[in-house]
């Protein structure tokens, strides 16, 4: 999997995040929902952190599917993600910016 460290994000896009249910990446989540970006994200398992995100406005998908990243300008993954799940694989083929978790911090 290769990561863009490099990608901007503007206030609007629409960000996916994978694995959104896990503490790092629903703070991650609520940020971007803060600062009026578009929200998706999708966990193996629904959670009281995921049914909070829905209320705020996020979009929550349980399981992995690659139709799933439509409309996105990016992925952000969680670090438990492996190469080959079907989000990241389809990000891949579109093109999208594909950040790890650790370096969305960052940006």
């Amino acid at each position: 999997m290769a990561t863009d460290t490099k990608f901007t994000l503007t206030s609007g896009q629409h960000i996916h995040l994978l694995g959104i249910g896990g503490a790092g990446m629903s703070a991650i989540a609520r940020v971007l929902l803060g600062r009026g970006f578009t929200v998706s994200g999708s966990d193996i398992k629904l959670s009281e952190a995921t049914a909070v995100l829905q209320n705020e406005g996020a979009t929550i998908y349980e399981g992995h599917k690659a139709e799933q990243i439509a409309g996105a300008d990016a992925l952000v993954v969680t670090s438990a993600a492996a190469a080959d799940n079907v989000e990241i694989v389809a990000a891949e083929i579109a093109g999208l910016p594909i950040l790890k978790r650790a370096d969305f911090y960052g940006s």
